[in-house]
Order: structure tokens, then C-alpha cells, then sequence
């Protein structure tokens, strides 16, 4: 019993680093960049309140859990903004160091089982994974658009960009987030004069 309650306790004070990992999305009223864990946080809280978006075939719950693991591996790998440069699959391999890494801290059990729901979330196959990251690209510009830009001002990034990058990672597990999103988004950069 207090070798588990060890090996638990490591994990949850390692998952505190994930506090120090800073992303590109600002906070809503644009005073500061979000670390990863209150992006995590406040995905697990869109879940909660936008549950009525989700197919019948998605389990909600399932989608929190994966929401509150998916970014664990930024404490080793760091986190890439959408619309920055990064190398895809050096990134899709660091993230699985860091998945052994970090969730080797647990006892096997939890281990195999945390793992298991950060890889179907990776994957994006079942539809509660679609779900859970139609979510994750679905809040960061809900953010950008609080914050008078964001990250999109930051990057140069243009409407056409937004809906490449986003709008079909959105779509496929939550069409009506998507149709919110892009008049939204649409509203948003016919306020910004042309170059």
C-alpha cells in the first residue's frame, strides 16, 4: 500500500510541472499567455457545460478524463502552437519518451489504464476522442477572439488559416462548435483592414 500511495503521489507532483509549461494561447483578456495545465482545466470545464454538442455515442465522462491527460507529455516535450513550426513526427515521438516517462510513475495498473485513454485521445478514432479534440481546437480560438486576437496576431495568422488549421478538427466531432466558430472567426477578421 505505500509503495502505490508513493508512486501516486510522484505522478501528481509531477503532473504539477505541467503548471510551468506556458503555451501560445492567451488568457481571455490577453494579460498573459495560459499554461498548459489551465488550458487542461478549462477543456475539462468546456466538456461539462458543452456535453449538449456531443453526439449521443460520447461518453462524457471519457472525454474529461482525456482532456485532464492529454497534455501531461508538454512537461517533457513542451507545447507547439498551432500555428508555429514544429517538426510533426519529432514531436508525435517525443511525446511518446515522454508518455513512458510520465506515466511509468504509476503503479501498472493506473498506468495502463491513464496511458490507454491518453493514446485514444491521440488517435482521434472513437467518438468520444473526436469529441475531446474538437474541443481542444475549439477553445483556443474562442480565447483569440476574447482577447482581440491573440496567438492570431502573434503568428500573422489569417481567417483561410484558421479554418485550415482548425475548422475540419472541429468539425468532425462537433459540427455546430465549427459553424459557431468560423462566423465568429469570419466576424473577427472583417474587422481587420487588408494589407
Amino acid at each position: 500500500m505505500t509503495q502505490r500511495l508513493e508512486q501516486q503521489i510522484a505522478f501528481l507532483n509531477e503532473a504539477d510541472k505541467l503548471k510551468q509549461i506556458m503555451r501560445g494561447t492567451t488568457l481571455c483578456d490577453g494579460s498573459r499567455a495560459e499554461n498548459s495545465a489551465e488550458h487542461s482545466w478549462h477543456l475539462t470545464l468546456y466538456a461539462l457545460v458543452l456535453a449538449d454538442q456531443a453526439g449521443p455515442e460520447v461518453d462524457i465522462t471519457r472525454v474529461i478524463k482525456m482532456l485532464i491527460l492529454h497534455d501531461l507529455v508538454e512537461i517533457d516535450a513542451g507545447d507547439n502552437p498551432i500555428f508555429g513550426d514544429y517538426d510533426a513526427k519529432a514531436m508525435e515521438a517525443a511525446e511518446q519518451i515522454a508518455a513512458d516517462r510520465i506515466f511509468g510513475l504509476l503503479p501498472n495498473d493506473l498506468r495502463d489504464d491513464l496511458r490507454a485513454i491518453w493514446e485514444e485521445f491521440e488517435a482521434a478514432q472513437s467518438p468520444s476522442a473526436r469529441f475531446a479534440k474538437s474541443l481542444d481546437r475549439f477553445q483556443p480560438p474562442m480565447q483569440n477572439l476574447m482577447s482581440g486576437g491573440g496567438s492570431w496576431t502573434d503568428y500573422n495568422v489569417s481567417e483561410e488559416m484558421v479554418a485550415q488549421k482548425v475548422g475540419s478538427k472541429i468539425a468532425i466531432g462537433a459540427p455546430a462548435l465549427w459553424e459557431f466558430a468560423r462566423a465568429k472567426i469570419a466576424a473577427f477578421f472583417a474587422t481587420i483592414p487588408k494589407a
